[in-house]
């Protein structure tokens, strides 16, 4: 699964992030040679840059060595974050809007024969958060990434979430990754529009931040149109359902 960075004028280019032996511009150019920005549709090129945000695939650049995975938030998302009193060693589920692709004749394209859906991309239990404000000492590791710039610094809300180096559950298992795709990890229902969950039936019973009464007549969960963070208060079956999904998506 790659999930591509939004574009932005931040320091890193499409062309810079790697997969394989590709790059996301290489992957994009065939996809999708225009992209939304500020509002408008824009020609994509080797200089387009992106928000490289949640950062969680070493592979995607060259790191420098003590690198881990991490999560930058700001402003409302941060407040939001914060007020719910996210904190040390609780989790990240990172979801996006994906489609299938394929190729033909060379060519990489989507596949109209699949739906564009909801799914979960990858995970990070957080270690460490950090205020970056214009006190913090960036280490180098983490110079590269986007809330470390001098704008953001100037923000008291700036905050980056590092990962931590392996799951409090798992020692074998790293603290954040990016997932295999397998069907575990759809969030929409079948048959219905991507914003339409078929969620497990334990998060039935759990309160979730943004949502109240957003099953409907148990045939679906409906996902707010907004609020970038869903806060899901502990609740020990849908732990245990997430630690059931990253154990299954990284090694499947």
């Amino acid at each position: 699964m790659v999930s591509l960075p939004i574009p932005l004028e931040d320091s890193i280019r499409y062309s810079d992030l790697k997969i394989g032996d590709l790059t996301y511009y290489d992957l994009m150019k065939d996809l999708r040679p225009n992209i939304k920005w500020k509002g408008k549709l824009s020609n994509l090129n080797r200089e387009t840059k992106c928000h490289l945000d949640p950062d969680i695939y070493r592979e995607s650049i060259d790191r420098e060595s003590g690198w881990r995975p991490c999560f930058g938030q700001i402003d409302a998302a941060q407040s939001h974050l914060e007020n719910q009193g996210v904190g040390e060693n609780d989790l990240f589920l990172f979801f996006g809007w994906f489609r299938k692709t394929k190729y033909n004749k060379g060519k990489l394209e989507f596949d109209h024969s699949e739906k564009d859906l909801h799914a979960i991309f990858g995970y990070l239990q957080i270690g460490d958060i950090k205020k970056v404000d214009q006190d913090f000492a960036v280490p180098k590791w983490m110079a590269y990434h986007p809330h470390t710039d001098e704008k953001r610094r100037n923000n008291k809300t700036n905050t980056v979430y590092i990962a931590r180096d392996s799951l409090s559950w798992s020692s074998s298992l790293p603290g954040a990754g990016r997932f295999i795709f397998n069907d575990n990890l759809v969030l929409s229902k079948k048959g219905l529009s991507r914003s339409k969950w078929d969620l497990p039936d334990c998060f039935k019973e759990a309160e979730i931040s943004y949502h109240k009464d957003s099953w409907e007549d148990d045939l679906y969960f409906q996902s707010a149109a907004k609020g970038q963070e869903f806060v899901v208060k502990y609740n020990g079956r849908v732990e245990e359902w997430a630690r059931d999904l990253i154990e299954g998506s990284l090694n499947s």
